[in-house]
């Protein structure tokens, strides 16, 4: 693999220190603590040399711990927290926030909101266009169902960077693919644009799922959103439902084929390192210890 390789999305937590609500029964595999020191001997082992620390709890604290945990630890370059768009104190929040060189991002749980249409609001799209304002990259954790508010998105907010976690969770254990795969076509013609080959292995069956049922949804992806505009993502912890790091980097890789050099150095650090604006240099895995 090249030598930049940058891990776009993965997660930590600490058990009582928030409110996970995620956190569901038949996931008892996440129930512990995962914090950067159980992550870097998977990174060195894989060669992947920086990561994105995304949220997990919908609050500025998690945000503000996030960015205590990036600043312990080096190879953590960036931040995308959570802050709430609708609220009269958003720019007051954001400058806070970007007095902190490791803050990269904004990203609300959208896939739990009751109202699909949540993020084309009159007062959620005003936050949108403060984060327009201020290059600040908006990721969205969605649904295939949420795919169509997209051109709404980018018709208020022409130059908003906006990300796409998980290829927008399609049904991949269900083998459904059509109407996502129509879906990714439509919003893959929108300027401005990402889409993260992440979240793939719990999509699919976590306990008898192979490369081949991965492969067409990333084979669509890269087709529809061509080199410049999909990055991978380990979603670590959450990705331990299923498969392992050390899995997950693989099976990309071979759902990937051969698609040369130049196009494998854009998905696996050059894209990520653009769209966030992260330092390039080779870093260390440093193993401080954990703020607790």
């Amino acid at each position: 693999m090249n030598d930049l390789i940058i891990d776009a999305h993965q997660h930590y937590w600490q058990l009582g220190r928030f409110d996970y609500f995620w956190m569901t029964p038949e996931r008892q595999a996440l129930k512990r603590d995962f914090l950067p020191g159980d992550l870097a001997p998977l990174l060195s082992q894989n060669g992947v040399s920086q990561t994105i620390a995304v949220q997990a709890h919908a609050s500025h604290a998690e945000s503000y711990w996030l960015l205590e945990l990036a600043d312990a630890y080096e190879f953590i370059s960036g931040v995308v927290g959570w802050t709430d768009l609708m609220s009269a104190q958003l720019g007051k929040a954001l400058d806070e926030f970007q007095t902190r060189p490791k803050f990269k991002g904004i990203r609300h749980p959208l896939e739990a909101e009751p109202n699909d249409a949540w993020v084309v609001q009159p007062q959620v799209l005003k936050g949108l266009k403060e984060l327009e304002r201020r290059g600040i990259p908006f990721d969205l954790v969605i649904f295939p169902r949420h795919l169509p508010y997209l051109p709404q998105i980018r018709e208020e907010c022409p130059n908003l960077k906006l990300i796409i976690n998980h290829l927008a969770k399609p049904r991949i254990a269900s083998r459904q693919f059509e109407g996502w795969a129509r879906e990714i076509e439509k919003v893959a013609r929108l300027p401005g644009v990402w889409c993260k080959l992440s979240g793939m292995v719990t999509e699919a069956d976590h306990h008898d799922w192979s490369t081949e049922d991965l492969r067409p949804y990333v084979k669509h992806v890269v087709s529809q959103f061509g080199d410049d505009r999909v990055m991978f993502g380990s979603d670590w912890p959450v990705c331990v439902l299923a498969a392992s790091y050390q899995q997950v980097v693989d099976s990309l890789r071979q759902a990937l084929g051969s698609p040369g050099e130049v196009a494998l150095a854009k998905l696996w650090g050059r894209n990520a390192s653009e769209v966030y604006r992260l330092e390039n240099e080779s870093i260390s895995h440093s193993t401080k210890g954990v703020i607790a």
